[in-house]
């Protein structure tokens, strides 16, 4: 992975890793998973409005052969994915939700290999292994602190793996596409699904409390906007698989995040596998600049 798709994944982590955080305070605080949904996205969409409509700003539309492929991959990667990771987290903890997200590499490298012909070195495939041995270790490390085989779990690996579709069938795009154009489109056609929670919003927004209103705009603003921009620069300037290899370390900072915000204290045993993930990373990231340099 070259700097650039590094320096732009590394960010977007960091983004997302405080999104589980956020999310579980905006739960907790008033606003219902739909309502909490269709709230973050609409500010999403808003943004990426404002940002279309400014005076200089060449933006374009796209293209009507592109349509109908833009609009499924929205559906899937913002519209499915959100909905299983917000549903899913009503049961399920901050930071286990992380980890199940972060087995998203595993999937992606697979379809990675039938969709753009993609294949990692051997030591490629050794540092995604370790990736989700850490993952592994991480879950285990949580499960007393609510983490179960159960429906709001299974949300989640549904999630995990439309993110891990959409990741890979966007790439394409990015050769025709600016990053900031392909993710509002994305964003606006993820958004339309949303509409189906629209009954209630207003009395959540007016029952929520302060904390609950800051965090919905945060993940509208922050992991819902900015850091999918960030991650399809990273995906446009690295492969799918390397790049979507980063998500191993967003563990390590939901943990963080949630330790910090909502004392979702983790185990040592969580600690171990956050080390034994970033050292995947390392690994794939080491091996993959050898063999390219080699080549």
């Amino acid at each position: 992975m070259n700097k650039k798709a590094f320096v732009m994944a590394f960010i977007t982590i960091i983004i997302w890793g405080s999104t589980f955080a956020a999310i579980r305070a905006s739960l907790h605080g008033g606003y219902s998973s739909g309502h909490l949904v269709l709230t973050r996205f609409l500010i999403a969409s808003g943004a990426f409005i404002l940002y279309a409509l400014w005076p200089g700003t060449k933006f374009r539309l796209p293209e009507k052969q592109d349509l109908f492929k833009i609009l499924v991959l929205g559906w899937i990667g913002i519209s499915i994915y959100h909905t299983g990771i917000t549903f899913g987290e009503q049961t399920v903890g901050a930071g286990a939700t992380a980890m199940i997200v972060a087995s998203a590499p595993i999937f992606t490298a697979i379809i990675a290999i039938f969709a753009l012909n993609e294949y990692p070195s051997f030591f490629g495939w050794i540092g995604l292994g370790v990736g989700f041995i850490g993952i592994f270790l991480i879950t285990l490390g949580t499960a007393g602190a609510g983490f179960n085989i159960s429906s709001g779990a299974l949300l989640i690996v549904m999630a995990t793996i439309a993110t891990s579709i959409f990741f890979v069938f966007q790439k394409p795009f990015l050769i025709k596409y600016r990053p900031i154009e392909l993710t509002a489109y994305f964003t606006w056609a993820g958004t339309l699904p949303f509409f189906i929670f629209l009954p209630g919003l207003i009395h959540d927004l007016q029952s929520a409390t302060l904390e609950a209103h800051l965090s919905a705009i945060y993940v509208g603003i922050f992991p819902a906007a900015i850091a999918y921009v960030t991650w399809a620069i990273a995906l446009s300037s690295g492969k799918a698989g390397a790049v979507t290899s980063m998500m191993y370390i967003e563990p390590v900072f939901a943990i963080l995040v949630a330790w910090i915000w909502l004392q979702e204290l983790p185990s040592l045993l969580s600690v171990a596998g956050g080390v034994i993930a970033i050292s995947s990373v390392i690994l794939v990231n080491i091996f993959e600049r050898k063999r390219r340099v080699s080549s």
